[in-house]
């Protein structure tokens, strides 16, 4: 992944002509933090946190907590979070922590605990003006709560601006577990008028209805009454239905404890099945690179938005763009989520909590503009959505520095 993203700095950036120098300021990191955290059991748990750059506010990104975290993995997900905010253009930087650790192998004693020592190793250099970490892979409100309590314990801050992510009750904001899948509707649906498509009947799937993805259906469902969900698919696979899915019904079901591949109508399809649906928009939002060389050419759709981090592989993007399939990329696609982060955290430093239509009125406005930009940047500069956002948030980065 490290490599991947400094290749497509080092492309774009040549691309819009930026020297040897610009561009090495662009892949410098500003601060590497790694640790052990060492708990009462005697586990010990390799820990990281990487900032890559404050230039254009405060460092901001998630922490996960996976056993296979390591540092280049950190090292990447904070550089791609500094273009994603100067993409959106909104005034926060780039960050991102994690843990090597499997929380399943954790009791709830022993997860607060990995929570709060965490948190007491990077107290001087995380705060509400420095640093503001949000959850990721594995963690959660509760695990933010806990992180929150302990660095106000250590600092005095009072403000819970610290972190976002939270609970309601810890101060967190309304619209942030919906955001990055309604995220991912205004940008496709602003992208489509752009187009001259709006109002046209689209039919999409999804892969990877899970919180992202059902999220995004949800939203689709209610907001866009031309779109019609034809097939979705979660870790179990999933169905495949000509006349239209509902997604309201595929969460229920799924909340009741059913799993897609059980559900009751259409034709029982597999993860790898659901790439090649013939529809017009393929939302990837589950894992990274779903869509490699070996199959990327079964795409039918025109156009691929990218919910999940990095779904469509450097190769496969490049033979989807000379069939002429449009890939919407994670940055812009997936920014809903830290536009409610940076909501949420304008909303504890004043002492506020917005209602679901501020907040949601805001996300909307955000975005909408970002799209607009890297559009006719996309147009002026004769690239494509991707290289535009890159190069978009790349120029914001520089001139902040």
């Amino acid at each position: 992944m490290l490599h991947a993203t400094h290749e497509q700095i080092k492309l774009v950036g040549n691309k819009i002509g930026l020297n040897t120098e610009e561009i090495e300021r662009i892949l410098e990191v500003d601060a590497h933090h790694e640790f052990d955290i060492i708990l009462k059991n005697g586990q010990k748990h390799k820990a990281f946190r990487i900032q890559h750059s404050d230039a254009r506010g405060p460092y901001k990104g998630g922490i996960r907590f996976h056993p296979d975290v390591d540092s280049d993995e950190v090292k990447a997900l904070a550089t791609l979070m500094s273009l994603k905010t100067a993409a959106v253009n909104i005034p926060l930087g780039g960050a991102k922590g994690g843990v090597r650790v499997d929380p399943k192998m954790l009791n709830l004693k022993e997860l607060e605990e990995l929570s709060r020592k965490y948190v007491q190793k990077l107290a001087p250099h995380i705060g509400p003006n420095k640093d503001i970490p949000a959850p990721d892979v594995n963690t959660d409100p509760r695990i933010i709560d806990w992180m929150v309590d302990e660095y106000s314990r250590i600092s005095g801050d009072t403000t819970r601006g610290s972190f976002t992510g939270k609970s309601i009750d810890g101060g967190g904001s309304e619209g942030r577990d919906a955001a990055t899948g309604r995220g991912g509707v205004i940008v496709l649906s602003e992208y489509l008028r752009l187009k001259g498509m709006s109002g046209k009947k689209v039919s999409y799937a999804i892969q990877g209805f899970g919180n992202v993805g059902s999220f995004f259906g949800l939203v689709a469902a209610k907001e866009q009454k031309n779109w019609r969900m034809l097939a979705a698919t979660d870790s179990s696979g999933g169905i495949y239905e000509k006349n239209s899915l509902w997604p309201s019904e595929l969460e229920d079901f799924k909340k009741s404890g059913g799993r897609l591949r059980d559900y009751g109508i259409g034709q029982k399809i597999n993860n790898d099945e659901l790439v090649s649906a013939n529809v017009d928009v393929l939302v990837l939002a589950a894992l990274g690179s779903v869509v490699n060389e070996s199959n990327a050419h079964l795409v039918k759709a025109k156009i691929v938005l990218e919910l999940a981090n990095g779904p469509v592989d450097d190769k496969a993007h490049k033979l989807l763009e000379a069939r002429g399939v449009i890939v919407i990329p994670d940055i812009l696609a997936n920014a809903g989520g830290v536009i409610v982060s940076y909501l949420e955290w304008l909303q504890n430093l004043n002492q506020e909590h917005w209602t679901i239509n501020k907040v949601n009125k805001q996300l909307n406005s955000l975005l909408k503009e970002a799209v607009i930009n890297i559009f006719d940047r996309s147009v002026s500069s004769k690239m494509n959505i991707k290289e535009a956002a890159l190069a978009v948030a790349m120029e914001r980065i520089l001139m902040a520095r």
